[in-house]
């Protein structure tokens, strides 16, 4: 949504479980969290009130980024060593036939890449990547389903939904109607990172908050979970650099 007395781009969220107004900068969006009945006029308000505390924390943002560690290369280039789950895989580039970029993982130790001949030079690094991130989320729907096939018979957690999306804050979703959505980047995670995200989203199926019960219900699942939340909270801002 844009507000016509503010020169910043924010997403509106209503929210039934919302007291009171409020603004959460992350590092790919201004989110503005209202009670249900609050007018759009009185947000607006809040909001541009709060214009210099938004402009401080995007540059607080920005900051913690640019100091994150990278997981992924700066060029795609034979050699470049590329995340997935939890490991640095190096690329092995060769001229093809195909039409389009291909890639391949060999052995589970190398990503082997197809490349086009006639392409510029200047452009192979950038196709590479595009082709990598489109590989990397055919996989998460692939692992994605084979875990929930593993954990969702257990306790009935069966999603009607799901989906793998572009996020850069967020690891996963369960809505109201249990459509489940899995962020792709937990393919550069450990294994147990990505089960753990899973198994987190299934139980909000049948607990939808973060109650004991609900931490029982993950804890039934995966009793050593506290060590692969840790691992997501120590490593995370890397891993969502993406590609």
């Amino acid at each position: 949504m844009n507000s016509q007395t503010l020169p910043l781009l924010y997403e509106l969220r209503r929210s039934s479980r919302a007291k009171n107004t409020r603004i959460v900068v992350t590092a790919d969006k201004i989110e503005v969290v209202a009670p249900l009945k609050v007018s759009e006029r009185r947000i607006q308000a809040f909001v541009h009130a709060q214009k210099d505390w938004i402009e401080a924390a995007l540059k607080r943002v920005a900051g913690r980024v640019n100091a994150t560690p990278r997981l992924a290369p700066t060029e795609y280039v034979d050699g470049s060593h590329i995340p997935y789950l939890g490991r640095r895989l190096p690329l092995k580039v060769t001229s093809s036939k195909t039409k389009t970029v291909r890639i391949e993982l060999l052995n589970d130790e190398f990503f082997l890449v197809k490349l086009p001949a006639g392409i510029d030079n200047d452009r192979h690094s950038i196709l590479i990547q595009q082709a990598l991130i489109r590989w990397m989320k055919n996989q998460a729907k692939q692992h994605v389903q084979q875990l929930v096939d593993l954990h969702a018979p257990r306790f009935a957690l069966f999603p009607r939904s799901i989906r793998i999306k572009t996020q850069k804050s967020r690891w996963g979703s369960c809505g109201p109607q249990n459509d489940i959505n899995l962020n792709w980047l937990l393919m550069l995670t450990p294994p147990a990172a990505l089960e753990y995200v899973v198994v987190h989203e299934l139980c909000h199926i049948k607990h939808k908050n973060h109650s004991q019960a609900f931490w029982q219900l993950v804890a039934a699942h995966l009793p050593d979970f506290k060590q692969h939340r840790l691992w997501l909270k120590q490593h995370g801002a890397s891993v969502m650099q993406g590609l």
